[in-house]
């Protein structure tokens, strides 16, 4: 599967504050599903990770910067999470679901991550790793994370748009410095193996 998420582009990934990391829910997860659910945003699109005690502990959500095509594929092959209309239900009961989640899954962090499927030196053929690097992300894109980030409870203060003029003063900083290749070869945030692939 990491190579099926590395296809999937930019994505908003949220984890739980207190388990290490943005990727600190791929390393404990044992089961995937798909989700969908239409609310007064629109339509949220949101891979599920739980791990062996069925917890929700890994959250990716689909974003208009992200990679549809490949988000369909892999959708596609995962059981589907049946989730009622968030709109459908009173405010109320809205609120006592999100209050229920919270003590549940715990606080969430919210990153807009690129994920990579680095292949592991010396392992079997087609063996990698999952590895993320923080993205920028489009003002439209940035608009839905925050979004799903603040319906989660999530930190959203670090989800900032990033508008053509700023990666083009980056851009023409990083070149006066003389560090022409540093964005050529993405380091991850992260790499963590797999349960059970030392």
């Amino acid at each position: 599967m990491p190579w099926e998420l590395a296809a999937l582009g930019t994505v908003l990934c949220l984890y739980q504050g207190r388990s290490g990391g943005e990727l600190a829910g791929w390393s404990r997860a044992m089961q995937a599903e798909a989700s969908s659910v239409l609310d007064s945003d629109g339509m949220r699109e949101c891979l599920l990770f739980r791990d062996a005690a069925g917890d929700c502990c890994w959250k990716l959500y689909l974003l208009p910067d992200s990679d549809f095509l490949a988000w369909e594929r892999l959708s596609s092959g995962l059981p589907m999470r049946v989730r009622e209309d968030a709109s459908a239900s009173g405010i109320a009961e809205r609120m006592l679901q999100r209050l229920v989640g919270r003590v549940r899954d715990g606080e969430w962090q919210a990153s807009v991550v690129r994920l990579h499927a680095l292949p592991v030196a010396q392992g079997k053929a087609g063996e990698c790793v999952l590895a993320a690097t923080l993205a920028s992300v489009s003002p439209l894109g940035a608009a839905a994370a925050r979004g799903i980030a603040r319906s989660h409870h999530a930190d959203a203060e670090a989800l900032r748009d990033e508008c053509c003029c700023a990666r083009a003063a980056r851009e023409a900083m990083r070149l006066s410095t003389g560090h022409e290749h540093e964005s050529q070869h993405p380091y991850p945030l992260v790499r963590l193996p797999r349960p059970g692939h030392d």
